[in-house]
């Protein structure tokens, strides 16, 4: 058996659209932008630490440890960097044109994992990471058009869905894994 914290990875993942769909509709003009930085550095920190571990390790099966590893050390430095941009003071507009190329990056894993009927729902998964995906690609946008309260919106409503895509298949795993791991015994302890 191996190790697997992708049901980790995935609740903060769920945890850091809901803070971003979050600041999207109430913090982007908000005079008090220091609020969100707890959330994005706490979602930051787990997804860059899960994310570089898994990139280095390989510790599931296949192709897997690209698809969430990579992707989470992309999404992970996002939200550091947010924080720390926040709690500077620095304008958000370099970080929206990195936010684009990962933005991409989940796009493609998204459209691959459809193809290669990867996970045990590709159809869903590939979604989430679609619309992850959707949420980097259009930051840069969203931050020159943040007076446009109808652009912000469906913004909010993109994160607000591959949140809750994320957050089905999050918790349902937890669910089988908690089944399939109860007797899983260290190596050492074997």
């Amino acid at each position: 058996m191996f190790i697997d914290y992708i049901t980790l990875m995935l609740i903060n993942m769920v945890a850091g659209l809901f803070l971003l769909a979050d600041y999207v509709y109430r913090g982007l003009d908000s005079s008090n932008q220091r609020q969100w930085i707890p959330g994005f550095g706490i979602t930051g920190a787990i997804a860059l630490t899960t994310g570089l571990h898994m990139s280095f390790t390989w510790p599931v099966m296949g192709s897997f440890n690209i698809a969430f590893g990579e992707t989470s050390v992309l999404f992970g430095i996002l939200f550091v960097a947010a924080a720390v941009s926040l709690a500077q003071g620095w304008d958000l507009f370099t970080i929206a044109i990195y936010g684009f190329f990962a933005g991409a990056v989940a796009i493609v894993v998204g459209i691959r994992i459809i193809n290669l009927n990867l996970t045990k729902q590709p159809l869903l998964s590939g979604i989430g990471f679609i619309l992850t995906g959707l949420g980097g690609i259009f930051a840069a946008p969203t931050l020159y058009w943040k007076t446009n309260r109808t652009w912000r919106l469906i913004g909010v409503a993109v994160l607000i869905v591959a949140a809750l895509i994320w957050a089905l298949t999050g918790y349902l795993s937890y669910w089988n894994h908690l089944e399939g791991f109860q007797k899983w015994v260290p190596a050492p302890m074997r």
